[in-house]
């Protein structure tokens, strides 16, 4: 059985180069760390898909970063971890956005990979 401490890490191990890649403003680097079949609910309609990942970022202004706190972890199986996470995007020109983010992550081959996103704002 996997500890809560080991699912945070490998959600960190996803979600630390994440947020690089947004702070950087780097659209395809964000979508690289997606499934290629992936779910993706920002705060426009969803895609399915790195193609989709990428141009949601890609549209969205430079300056903006994000910062995140996980709240809940939940092993779904050896190669699923569940995070739900306390988010706040922020702006050069505007107020913060905070949110609530659900995403599940998936080992490949290779790694681990986010494969559904969800953006809810409370």
């Amino acid at each position: 059985m996997n500890s809560t401490n080991d699912d945070e890490l490998v959600l960190r191990g996803v979600l630390d180069p994440w947020k690089a890649a947004v702070d950087a403003h780097e659209p395809e680097e964000v979508a690289r760390l997606f499934t290629e079949d992936a779910i993706f609910q920002g705060l426009h309609p969803y895609s399915v898909g790195r193609q989709g990942v990428a141009e949601y970022y890609d549209s969205q202004p430079l300056g903006m970063t994000a910062e995140f706190e996980i709240l809940e972890t939940r092993r779904l199986a050896d190669d699923l971890v569940l995070g739900y996470l306390d988010t706040e995007f922020t702006f050069t020109d505007r107020s913060p956005v905070d949110v609530k983010l659900a995403v599940l992550v998936k080992w490949l081959a290779d790694g681990w990979y986010i494969a559904h996103y969800q953006v809810s704002r409370l």
